[in-house]
């Protein structure tokens, strides 16, 4: 299973960066995806989820970000508006059967790409 993140970089507070993250070797249709992100001197925390029926989302990026995925194309989306310096981190996503918002149920994970939002 290969999970490849792509689309971080270095933005301006509000603007917006996509993110997307294409996974390979998996029934990716059967599987929740979740987006994760760890800011430097912090722990991994929860981003937001989509599964087939809905989206998760964590209050500090809610109404803001929007995780959205194309199961054609095997890929999984986060539409990230309205960034904040405190949204700087590297961003990550990962597969599990089932929901969970906790990083340590997950078992596959992409490489990460970093976000970087300056003030």
């Amino acid at each position: 299973v290969q999970l490849q993140a792509s689309g971080g970089g270095l933005v301006q507070a509000g603007d917006s960066l996509r993110l997307s993250c294409v996974a390979s070797g998996l029934t990716f249709s059967s599987y929740y995806m979740g987006w994760f992100r760890r800011a430097p001197g912090k722990e991994r925390e929860f981003v937001a989820a989509v599964s087939w029926s809905g989206s998760a989302y964590s209050d500090s990026v809610k109404g803001r970000f929007t995780a959205s995925r194309d199961n054609a194309r095997n890929t999984v989306y986060l539409q990230m508006n309205s960034l904040k310096p405190e949204d700087t981190a590297v961003y990550y996503c990962a597969a599990r059967m089932g929901i969970s918002t906790n990083y340590k149920d997950y078992i596959y994970w992409g490489q990460g790409t970093l976000v970087t939002v300056s003030s």
